[in-house]
């Protein structure tokens, strides 16, 4: 066994990727920029024809190797590419991109908070990645697969183009400024006061091209859609299956941190446009193939009730999409998610009633964050969603709480977020996000004279006694 993974601790590339769509038998080889059918205008998703090659190793084996490479001093296998044969084993290790992405810790909740949601339950901070979200974990991919097309023609040049709520935007802007200048371009469109000042000055600072057009994130996605389409640019929005390839890595390293074991496992993630819960379902997939472990967790699906599509075809069998109002979960406010055909076929081929949806009103999910930091944690707006998604789960019966174990998505970073905590604390919410405020959770600065004494009485501290 020592010898088989010492052979396999540095990769190279091997593996035979190809384009697949999930509605036709339409295939291609992963060569070029390509983000839906052009038989049927299906969405994609990468298929390794040679995945068998990954089965004549030994489940045991695989677990030591990629547990192993965690403490290689090699930046390229430090990340998400330490899954390298699972995410994107086609190219040279030189080529990957590491900016410190992935590896991000699983914190177990305070006993006060896990009292306060029913279940004790496992945070993962997605927000210590370094654009301050998952959304690292697929950009990385995306970027370093143009690297390496730079690299074979060196010739070209590129522009990469997102829509985003502001995560996505920021990773992109992030990954795409470690590539030559004269060579690559990023551009990002978002919707006009609808991005926290955070993560716009992500963006901007990053050099990246902002377009902002009025509307929401559905309108900003159908034009990328176009332009990508009909123009050479690189989408980097989660319809670009090397995104779902990195954002897998979220799985991987569930499983990797509970010691792959699975059984009994719930995993919390809230739903934007459905990209990162697909992944996550994919991931898990690949793993179970494997045989990396036993069984598929549950799935619980998290949106708010101002942009429920999902919830609601859950619910009734029909998907429809959905007019979105306001939200403080903004990377979640998407009413058409893009990725919705390839969820439906995971939970009809794969997940089944493994799979449930709850949604939670604007005034959970800013009590699931505002808590949920009160506690010693450092949680988004997303991750108050998955949070207060989890608790109503419970409640209501949704989910069985014995013998299961708990992992909740925090997506991104409380900072992000400042301006819904300030807007919460000060009662300053525009009604039509309907959020009744809470006396307890605000806090506020307390304006006293520089004199210790007052400072004291007003701390209710008493006086050491006196030798």
């Amino acid at each position: 066994m020592e010898d088989k993974v010492n052979g396999l601790l540095i990769p190279e590339p091997e593996g035979e990727l190809w384009y697949s769509c999930i509605e036709c038998d339409f295939s291609t080889p992963l060569d070029r920029f390509l983000y839906a059918c052009p038989r049927c205008g299906g969405l994609l998703r990468i298929e390794d024809k040679n995945f068998d090659r990954l089965l004549q190793v030994s489940p045991q084996v695989w677990r030591e190797v990629f547990d192993r490479r965690r403490f290689l001093r090699i930046d390229a296998l430090k990340g998400a590419f330490t899954f390298y044969e699972l995410v994107l084993p086609v190219i040279p290790l030189e080529d990957i991109i590491y900016l410190g992405e992935g590896r991000t810790p699983i914190v177990r909740a305070n006993e006060e908070l896990s009292l306060l949601v029913g279940v004790p339950f496992f945070l993962k901070y997605e927000g210590l990645n370094p654009s301050l979200s998952f959304k690292d974990r697929g950009m990385v991919v995306a970027v370093s697969f143009i690297n390496h097309l730079l690299k074979k023609d060196p010739q070209r040049k590129v522009l990469g183009i997102c829509a985003s709520t502001g995560d996505t935007s920021a990773a992109a802007a992030l990954y795409l400024s470690y590539l030559p200048k004269d060579r690559v371009i990023s551009a990002v469109l978002l919707p006009e006061g609808k991005v926290t000042e955070g993560q716009l000055g992500q963006v901007l600072g990053a050099g990246a091209v902002v377009i902002e057009i009025p509307g929401v994130f559905d309108d900003c996605m159908r034009i990328v859609e176009e332009l990508s389409a009909k123009y050479e640019v690189c989408l980097l929005n989660s319809k670009n299956p090397l995104r779902i390839q990195g954002q897998k890595t979220y799985a991987f390293e569930v499983a990797q941190q509970l010691g792959w074991d699975t059984r009994g496992l719930v995993v919390v993630v809230p739903i934007g446009n459905a990209g990162n819960v697909t992944a996550i379902m994919e991931g898990f997939l690949d793993l179970k193939n494997l045989s990396l472990i036993e069984e598929l967790p549950t799935i619980l699906g998290v949106q708010s009730e101002h942009a429920n599509p999902i919830v609601k075809w859950r619910k009734t069998g029909v998907y429809e999409p959905v007019k979105v109002r306001p939200s403080v979960a903004q990377a979640a406010m998407i009413g058409k998610p893009v990725s919705f055909p390839k969820v439906k076929r995971l939970v009809e081929e794969h997940y089944g009633e493994k799979f449930k949806a709850v949604e939670v009103s604007e005034e959970e999910i800013m009590e699931g964050m505002l808590l949920a930091n009160r506690y010693g944690h450092v949680v988004c707006t997303q991750g108050g969603e998955a949070i207060a998604g989890l608790r109503r789960a419970i409640r209501e019966g949704i989910i069985d709480r014995e013998g299961k174990v708990f992992v909740v998505n925090s997506t991104s970073h409380q900072l992000k977020f400042l301006n819904f905590q300030q807007m919460y604390f000060q009662d300053a919410f525009p009604p039509e996000y309907g959020i009744r405020t809470e006396e307890s959770l605000k806090n506020r600065p307390i304006k006293l004279p520089p004199d210790s004494s007052r400072i004291a009485e007003f701390l209710g501290l008493r006086r050491k006694n006196e030798a």
